[in-house]
């Protein structure tokens, strides 16, 4: 017995020491920055910038008393961080209490996301993955993803127990945290015209999503509405970042484009991609399109013409519950450090410190990671889904033969 108990919690102990080296990691360079530090370390939060400016210091609610490009509740979550900093911190509260809190919060959920994967059935090499992540190593502390990552699973694994209607739930609430979970709804209503109830079933989740994600959504967009969609205004204004394949592409004149023309063929290759990775993978996993979301979500990320380095954080999990195999996904968690660092490294050289990156190093490392996504995409289209994400056979009882009556 206490070895079984031991070996249960391992994952978990795993977890805990990797959470306290995220926020060490972070943490490391304190409330303030100085000679470049948040960059040639690593060590760069956007916990600690908010603090000031978008008035957490203060305690101004979001979008009603300040700015906030992030979806509703998000920046629900980061008021609440706010109010526990400023209550542990006192007069003193500093940035550094504010990332504390929030890396105590990511935390949290991925223990969530543990718990969640181990009531699935994953393998205990997978939870000792999940649990010692690179991923979580470097963004612990580094915005508010897990909340969204947190919704995805449990929708994800809602659909697994075939709970159409919870699954969609989740999915719309985790769009209302960050917009990813979005990609789910689509599938789940896929599922529900062509497999369950038709279009009656389909309706249903439609307003079943629009419901979830209106009851967060809609209070405040009455209330406060130009700062309600300042995620969406901003969204569509960026031009991209240094890892996205448009901007690698700008940098080296393969195809310059602005930010309107951009949009449209960003979301036209993403749209005709993930049409095509659906019909692909209908005839293996048409009875659970649901699968199909981690191969539409690496497309998306792969096409987007923002790839921040926190958004791998959004696909390492569902790599690890729906991926046949682990090799290409430690590729990916490779390309992902080698990505982060060289991001930061850029930022670094050209404020003058050392280490010191260019744009060709974030393409080689971004071409590294994008080769494990298309690997992982084709894998997950093709190849049959871990036996935990599969439906037991169906059992057919022993028959029964009737007793010969005696002469």
């Amino acid at each position: 017995m206490r070895n079984l108990i031991a070996a249960r919690a391992g994952p978990y102990i795993l977890l805990a020491l990797t959470c306290a080296l995220g926020w060490a990691f972070k943490a490391h360079c304190g409330a303030s920055w100085t000679a470049s530090i948040q960059y040639t370390t690593g060590c760069y939060s956007d916990a600690v910038p908010f603090w000031g400016l978008r008035g957490v210091a203060a305690g101004q609610v979001p979008y009603l008393q300040a700015r906030m490009e992030y979806p509703v509740l998000t920046g629900a979550l980061i008021w609440i961080e706010g109010f526990v900093a400023r209550t542990i911190g006192g007069e003193n509260a500093d940035a550094l209490d504010f990332l504390s809190v929030v890396a105590a919060v990511n935390a949290a959920l991925a223990f969530v996301v543990l718990w969640m994967f181990e009531r699935a059935g994953v393998d205990r090499a997978r939870l000792y993955a999940w649990a010692g992540a690179p991923a979580l190593v470097l963004y612990l502390g580094h915005n508010w993803d897990m909340l969204a990552v947190a919704f995805a699973v449990a929708a994800l694994l809602a659909a697994k127990r075939d709970q159409a209607v919870r699954a969609t739930a989740l999915a719309a609430l985790g769009a209302a945290a960050k917009l990813f979970p979005v990609l789910m709804l689509p599938l789940l209503g896929l599922g529900a015209l062509f497999r369950r109830g038709g279009v009656i079933c389909a309706a249903t989740l439609v307003s079943v999503a629009i419901v979830a994600w209106g009851a967060v959504n809609l209070p405040i967009a009455l209330a406060a509405f130009e700062n309600w969609r300042e995620f969406y205004v901003f969204s569509q204004g960026r031009s991209g970042t240094a890892a996205s394949v448009w901007e690698i592409m700008g940098v080296r004149s393969w195809w310059i484009t602005d930010v309107p023309t951009r949009n449209f063929w960003s979301f036209a290759i993403f749209a005709g991609g993930a049409a095509a990775i659906v019909a692909g993978g209908w005839l293996r996993h048409g009875a659970r399109p649901w699968l199909l979301f981690t191969p539409v979500l690496a497309w998306f990320l792969l096409t987007n013409k923002v790839y921040s380095p926190q958004f791998d954080l959004w696909l390492f999990p569902f790599l690890l519950l729906t991926s046949r195999r682990l090799w290409p996904v430690a590729w990916f968690a490779i390309g992902d450090i080698a990505a982060y660092f060289a991001e930061f490294w850029m930022f670094a050289g050209m404020e003058g410190a050392w280490p010191a990156a260019t744009p060709a190093h974030i393409a080689i490392a971004a071409a590294f990671r994008g080769a494990a996504m298309l690997w992982i995409t084709g894998s997950a289209m093709f190849e049959s889904a871990p036996d935990w994400l599969t439906p037991p056979p169906a059992t057919v009882p022993p028959r029964q033969d009737r007793p010969i009556p005696a002469d």
